[in-house]
């Protein structure tokens, strides 16, 4: 007998499936006494709202939220006051969360072979393929942490194949570079609300970088949380993107040359005697200035695009309004020198003395439990990952969140030719996305609102966290969680698997933290301590944070150039690609309010555009909302012209996240996709993807149309009654 719905009213109403109220949010007893909804007729809504603390994935960050829940349907998002990473704060990525569940373009059922069947026969064939293949699975998922990390990683174990996580705009130089300069595993946190002054390179940290909503709020605090005291704050970046323009002094470094500008910074803090003696000394082998006159800035402001006396200014500034806090992200490190722009920028934290001190780089411990994750690997390893398929060496694809056809950048072809050696392959998502067709068996997963998990952010707030996740609907859609599909799946194989679902999983992780005897939730059992890590939104112990020092080795005396494909007389431009506001690296393109959502800088939205500096459009003829053709030494896309003032002469920037072929009604056939044009390069010592190492010529195409954007058509121009108190751009 199915429930009716009265059923499902009283089930929502008194925590259905298992989802705990959270107790800042609770209805007053007087309330729920007068609007019992067990006395109300069967056809009137009670409007009693319940709020549930759970997980965003909306992107990596891993924000606390809590959902509002009114007769059963989730309504809105915010963030979780209690959680110590957002605090409070969430972004429009998380409140897409609830578009996202209702999305009416979400798998339907399992589909086998194109045809639709049921969850019963789906997963006798996905155990049989498992069966079949021992030690020949290959299990690409997208970078995973929590109990999905574990889930995956014990599912691999046991049948002996390969789990690979895939990223398209990877952190791999980041994290090798944290890891030989201080030893850390996991990714380390910045204390910028308490910091006086932060140099950032390329890191879109109030964007979509590392932890926007964290440091959104940090920056909030960094500006005007101390009275009388405003922070400095400059931005290095060849694209004048949103945080650039939040910054006091925008550096438009050429690509490649961030490092060669953080050492000349370098060489004036220790030149001026402003540098940590020991760091000064670990950095230059004990040599002084002399290991560093490669990057004397008179020597190097051509090249790095700013002028010496520029570079000399910043670097006192940034010596001696401390603490400082030297940032490096995004496409400073999509280069071939990119771990080299990386350990030379985050050097300068530890010649500024700011290493786990107040306002300076604060160390994450690893996860509690002896737990890990999986991080991306490097783009060199999936094409090692490609030839094993090609080579017929995978007997079993899964695919879970990894758009492999989309964002690898190789030849369409070849990611089509190795797909089809592999004999059985399994796609597992919410929606068909562009990896759906390539799938024999496609199997719908649940939305994180209807699913259990956990997390641990990355970066976290400098102690263990582990935010849970708790399904606080009913499933929308006839689907499963990703966990669940394995560890089903892997039982009816045969496979010696530890938790007969992801709730039973969560569980025994919550047992797990339960025997710590620590952190901020504390109980007289195991129960009660599982239904207030709910209730909280996780469980955090901020006695327990991470320890680290600068092991830093001598720089070296001579910089590595970076490499660029495209010779620079036939293809003139540098290509910088970025993540927008919404859609960031394609994840969020199928849900409308993302796509709607403005580039911070041009407002343009729904759209593929290239930026381009206003001169750059004189020469070329170019007018705003012109179709020009974007072409790279490895293929073209079309795009509109947006004329960007603030861009530089010999560089164009573009958007990633748009063009599928797939994903849903509003994001299919939308946009051009980046990707497809960028050079497979890669960084000479992680092989990591060099995403920002390309150039490209424009074509016009004689055709117009009127760009999508917020603002106006009309130029701003300065007015007389209001005079510019700062140019912050070098002619």
């Amino acid at each position: 007998m199915g429930i009716t719905r009265r059923d499902l009213l009283k089930l929502a109403g008194v925590g259905a499936l298992g989802a705990i109220a959270f107790n800042g949010c609770r209805i007053p007893d007087r309330e729920l006494r007068v609007e019992s909804p067990v006395a109300l007729p069967e056809d009137q809504v009670t409007g009693r709202d319940n709020w549930y603390a759970t997980l965003c994935v909306q992107c990596g960050a891993g924000c606390g939220v809590l959902a509002r829940v009114v007769e059963g349907r989730a309504r809105k998002i915010e963030g979780n006051p209690d959680h110590p990473l957002n605090e409070g704060k969430t972004c429009a990525r998380g409140q897409a969360a609830v578009q996202a569940l209702y999305h009416p373009d979400r798998l339907l059922s399992p589909l086998l072979h194109g045809q639709a069947v049921d969850w019963e026969t789906a997963m006798a064939e996905l155990a049989g393929q498992i069966q079949q293949n021992r030690g020949r699975v290959l299990l690409a998922t997208n970078p995973l942490r929590g109990h999905n990390a574990l889930v995956a990683q014990t599912f691999i174990q046991s049948i002996g194949g390969t789990l690979l996580a895939y990223e398209p705009l990877e952190d791999t130089v980041l994290r090798t570079a944290v890891k030989g300069l201080f030893g850390q595993d996991t990714l380390p946190d910045y204390d910028i609300a308490r910091a006086r002054t932060v140099f950032s390179f390329g890191a879109g940290w109030l964007e979509t970088w590392g932890s926007p909503v964290r440091w959104g709020r940090a920056y909030g605090a960094f500006r005007q949380g101390r009275p009388g005291q405003r922070g400095l704050f400059f931005h290095a970046e060849p694209r004048f993107s949103l945080t650039a323009a939040n910054a006091d002094l925008w550096l438009p470094v050429r690509p490649g040359m961030e490092g060669v500008l953080a050492l000349a910074v370098a060489y004036v803090l220790v030149e001026r005697g402003m540098a940590h003696p020991p760091a000064a000394a670990q950095l230059t082998g004990g040599q002084g200035l002399g290991a560093l006159t490669a990057y004397q800035p008179e020597r190097v402001a051509a090249a790095v695009g700013i002028p010496a006396e520029r570079i000399r200014e910043v670097a006192e500034v940034f010596g001696s309004q401390r603490p400082s806090l030297a940032l490096v992200g995004g496409s400073a490190l999509a280069h071939t020198n990119g771990l080299f722009n990386a350990r030379a920028v985050l050097s300068l934290n530890a010649l500024v003395d700011n290493i786990g001190r107040e306002g300076g780089i604060r160390f994450n411990p690893p996860p509690p439990a002896g737990w890990t994750g999986v991080p991306p690997a490097p783009f060199a390893r999936w094409r090692q990952a490609l030839e094993e398929m090609r080579a017929g060496r995978v007997g079993l694809l899964i695919v879970r969140g990894a758009n492999l056809i989309y964002g690898l950048p190789v030849d369409r072809g070849e990611v089509e030719e190795a797909l089809t050696q592999v004999p059985f392959r399994v796609v597992i998502g919410p929606i068909a996305d562009d990896m759906a067709p390539y799938g024999d068996l496609v199997l719908p997963e649940l939305e994180a609102l209807e699913a259990w998990g956990t997390d641990w952010p990355e970066p976290g707030p400098g102690y263990q966290t582990v935010t849970f996740q708790q399904p606080v609907v009913r499933p929308f859609r006839d689907g499963k969680a990703f966990g669940d599909i394995l560890l089903e799946a892997g039982k009816a194989a045969g496979l010696t698997l530890p938790w007969q679902s992801m709730r039973e999983a969560v569980q025994d992780g919550a047992r797990r933290l339960f025997a710590l005897r620590r952190g901020a939730v504390r109980a007289a059992d195991e129960e009660g301590f599982f239904m207030g890590v709910l209730q909280r939104g996780g469980w955090w112990d901020p006695q327990a944070t991470g320890q680290g020092r600068f092991t830093g080795e001598r720089l070296p005396a001579t910089p590595p150039a970076p490499q660029f494909a495209g010779d620079a007389q036939e293809f003139p431009f540098h290509l910088v690609p970025f993540t927008p506001l919404g859609i960031h690296d394609g994840r969020g393109a199928h849900l409308p309010w993302l796509q709607g959502l403005p580039d911070g800088t041009t407002t343009v939205a729904w759209q593929t555009w290239v930026e381009v500096n206003p001169d750059t459009a004189r020469r070329l003829g170019l007018l705003e909302g012109e179709w020009v053709e974007v072409i790279s030494p490895r293929g073209s896309l079309r795009a509109l012209v947006y004329v960007h003032p603030a861009i530089p002469p010999e560089v164009v920037a573009i958007p990633v996240g748009f063009g599928h072929q797939g994903m849903g009604r509003w994001a299919n056939g939308r946009g051009a996709n980046v990707f497809s044009i960028l050079a497979p390069l890669t960084d000479q010592e992680t092989g990591a993807f060099a995403w920002a190492a390309t150039r490209v010529r424009l074509r016009r195409t004689g055709q117009r149309q009127r760009i999508p954007k917020f603002e106006g058509v009309v130029r701003p121009v300065q007015l007389e009654e209001r005079p510019i108190i700062l140019v912050t751009k070098e002619a």
